[in-house]
């Protein structure tokens, strides 16, 4: 908590706040516990879009209809590497604006980030036929070396491998790491300048000592976080703000937490750029005006729906493979909503509700992707406008309050899909996901890929001839799982120390405390198909079949055995017993920057990609077909209905996962109830019930999978047509054609 220094003239902008040691410290926390007014009162209240609103939907929709025409991507600036100032301001329409700020100086033109990788960069531009820029190749190639390129130097023979056949997918080393959440609310209570003294004052405090290596490389960070939060002044000041000072309204207040997450956006391209907690905070600034007559609630409704606008135009320049295993061009523009302070009081605001209105306002969209962050404890109002949002637009998710605020505070936020960390106090370094049940095959034969055959992981004998036995199937995964951890962690720490060498995010991490907690995320991937080939070893028999090179490329199943996802303890405490492996084994081994390690069970949507490079699997699974996503079990396995399905994933313990367990749940119309009031009530139950149980993330779908067939054919009758998928949401037009197979295929649960 750094000390400010404030002009009388700036607390000015604090009139009528109740006052604390946030005056004289940055702690927004303290600032949102002493000024928030909960909510409990129903959605009554929300009022429709304004004319101005109206209008820029009207040309946002024809923007968005000339994207998708054009290929996925409308525009790129190929003449300017991005940053916080690298482009003039841009507009939709101006008179019709209240909230500025675009990416570039045009809607929906996206802009280079060489900065992660020359080779995606200029990849990407191709892809859309656009020439890269001759002179940014020159500079990025003579004069300017990568984060790509710095990994590619570092990387060992055992990563490369492990990379190429796919044990290890969807690492960032060509791209922005992500899942860093900046304080963005701090520039809208303390402005910029304070900021900046703030920043220079822990430089000094700091640099009295004589520096070591990690010291210097801070006091490095620092002077650069210090130029990124002047280049953000400067940017804002180009749009006609002074920044410099704390936000002085409520629209003042929407636009300075809005310029701060434009400023991030446009200097890095990571694969989650979370907007973090702003909606309670925003409802003191708002709740000032509307009390003082200067807001009505339409114009309370147009500054969150034209918020909100802006970020789902957010865009990033990726390349076709990238979306291969990111489907649908996501940004993950998470913003987390409700939940509980540590005093016991819900964190429900009206503006929680005017967040969520936006989907009926706007017309249901994936991003930002909005979390609700669920409690027993929440407004019974609440709860149900939640549960008719999702049955009626797809487009939220849910997280554990209750499980998460204990580990976190109740300042906590979701980066990404479902990883919880404390805003400005913790970052993380994400790292893809590991996968699983190929390393089970690639034990079995012996370290060799059982796709090329090559020899990946370390030699060892080929298992036997004859039925496989459960002992020795899982000494042997347990074996290679500590090669496959070494290699992880290796990959890891090389990105990251690349990533902060070469991409360094200054203007988010200047929005957090100068010394941090670091976590680290690491992935895993098929754990559904692992628990239940362990479980068909177990208690079937399972006969491995080789082809002309000795090599296991199926199995003979003969008998029944219990599958993950039907509340059986004999397969779910196989699934427990793998996330401890995992994360027994991974945290063996030293991290970059003494990180602390987590683990995931999310695969957003590479559990496509996934399944293509595994053969087939004990579990009766065929070489090429998709995997589960995150916890799920595995398509149409879970035959007991949606509550069982639910106990197993609720098993699977969050202490060994903080990075999160992604859980998407999806159901026919009539599975919950014969009218939508019986919905309503039947969804709140279900979530109640799942999160008492120590559930951690849900995905909510409500649709009927012949519905899902005819918008895969007809994509122009269904333009608004949003999928929860793994963590997030996405357009169902967007994902592929094998990835909308793939959700076709999942379990529609038709009954509870």
């Amino acid at each position: 908590m750094s000390p400010i220094s404030l002009s009388e003239t700036a607390t000015s902008a604090w009139t009528s706040f109740r006052t604390g040691n946030w005056c004289e410290r940055i702690d927004v926390p303290e600032f949102i516990q002493l000024n928030f007014s909960g909510y409990e009162g129903d959605e009554s209240f929300l009022e429709g879009p304004s004319p101005r609103t109206q209008a820029l939907l009207e040309q946002m929709k024809e923007l968005l209809r000339a994207e998708q025409a054009a290929g996925g991507v409308l525009d790129i600036d190929t003449t300017c590497a991005t940053g916080v100032n690298a482009h003039a301001p841009g507009f939709m329409n101006k008179e019709q604006e209240v909230i500025y700020g675009l990416q570039t100086d045009a809607p929906l033109k996206r802009a280079v980030n060489p900065y992660g990788g020359l080779r995606m960069a200029v990849g990407s531009c191709e892809a859309y036929g656009r020439e890269f820029a001759p002179e940014l190749v020159e500079i990025f190639t003579k004069y300017r070396r990568t984060h790509n390129e710095g990994v590619f130097r570092a990387y060992d023979k055992d990563v490369l491998a492990a990379r190429k056949c796919g044990i290890v997918t969807g690492l960032p080393d060509a791209y922005g790491r992500g899942r860093i959440i900046g304080d963005y609310r701090r520039v809208a209570l303390y402005g910029t300048a304070a900021l900046i003294a703030a920043k220079k004052a822990d430089h000094t405090a700091l640099g009295v000592e004589v520096p070591t290596g990690e010291r210097i490389q801070l006091l490095e960070e620092i002077s650069d976080q210090v130029d990124a939060l002047n280049d953000l002044t400067a940017m804002a000041a180009a749009y006609g703000d002074d920044i410099s000072r704390p936000a002085q309204n409520a629209r003042e207040a929407v636009q300075w937490v809005y310029y701060a997450y434009l400023g991030a956006v446009k200097q890095q391209n990571g694969a989650a750029m979370s907007l973090g907690r702003v909606s309670t905070f925003l409802d003191i600034y708002i709740q000032r005006d509307l009390d003082q007559g200067l807001l009505s609630e339409v114009d309370a409704q147009e500054l969150i729906d034209q918020f909100v606008m802006k970020l789902r135009l957010t865009r990033q320049l990726r390349t076709p493979e990238y979306d291969e295993l990111f489907a649908g061009d996501p940004t993950w523009v998470t913003e987390s909503i409700a939940g509980v302070s540590e005093d016991g009081r819900h964190m429900v605001t009206q503006t929680s509700y005017r967040f969520l209105h936006t989907l009926y306002n706007l017309e249901p969209s994936p991003e930002p992707n909005l979390t609700v962050l669920w409690s027993q404890q929440l407004p019974e109002n609440f709860k149900r406008y939640c549960a008719r949002v999702s049955i009626e637009t797809g487009s939220i998710q849910y997280e554990n309050d209750d499980l998460m605020r204990p580990r976190f505070g109740h300042d906590c936020s979701i980066a990404c899909c479902v990883s919880a960390m404390t805003v400005g106090k913790q970052m993380q370094f994400f790292g893809a996901r590991a996968n699983l049940a190929k390393l089970l095959l690639m034990a079995l034969n012996g370290g060799k890929d059982e796709v090329s055959g090559i020899q990946v992981a370390p030699v060892s004998a080929p298992v036997g001839d004859g039925p496989l036995d459960f002992g020795e199937c899982m000494n042997r995964w347990v074996q290679y799982l500590d090669w496959l951890a070494r290699t992880y962690v290796k990959a890891m720490n090389i990105i990251h120390f690349m990533h902060d060498k070469y991409a360094y995010e200054s203007l988010q991490l200047a929005l957090h405390d100068s010394e941090i907690e670091r976590l680290i995320a690491y992935g895993v991937a098929g754990l559904s198909v692992l628990a239940d080939s362990f479980s068909a070893i177990k208690y079937a028999t399972v006969t491995p079949i080789r082809d002309e090179r000795g090599i296991i490329t199926d199995f003979k199943v003969e008998g029944e055995f219990p599958c993950f996802g039907n509340d059986d303890d004999r397969v779910d405490q196989i699934a427990v017993d793998i996330l401890r492996h995992f994360k027994d084994t991974i945290s063996k081994y030293p991290t970059y920057r003494n990180a602390r390690p987590t683990v995931s069970v999310l695969t957003i949507t590479s559990n496509v990609v996934y399944g293509k490079k595994t053969g087939s699997t004990p579990d009766g699974r065929k070489k090429g077909e998709p995997f589960a996503p995150g916890a799920n079990p595995m398509h149409q396995r879970d035959l007991l209905g949606a509550i069982a399905s639910m106990n197993s994933v609720a098993k699977l313990p969050y202490e060994c996962c903080l990075d999160g367990i992604s859980n998407t749940s999806s159901y026919t119309p009539h599975a919950l109830g014969p009218d939508l009031p019986t919905r309503i009530e039947n969804l709140v139950s279900l979530l109640d019930g799942y999160f008492a149980q120590q559930g951690h993330h849900l995905n909510v779908n409500v649709y009927d999978a012949e519905m899902l067939r005819d918008a895969m054919d007809k994509p122009e009758q269904y333009p608004n047509l949003t999928i929860r998928v793994s963590g997030y949401a996405v357009n169902f037009h967007r994902l592929t054609r094998a990835q909308q197979e793939e959700v076709i295929s999942r379990t529609f649960h038709e009954g509870l």
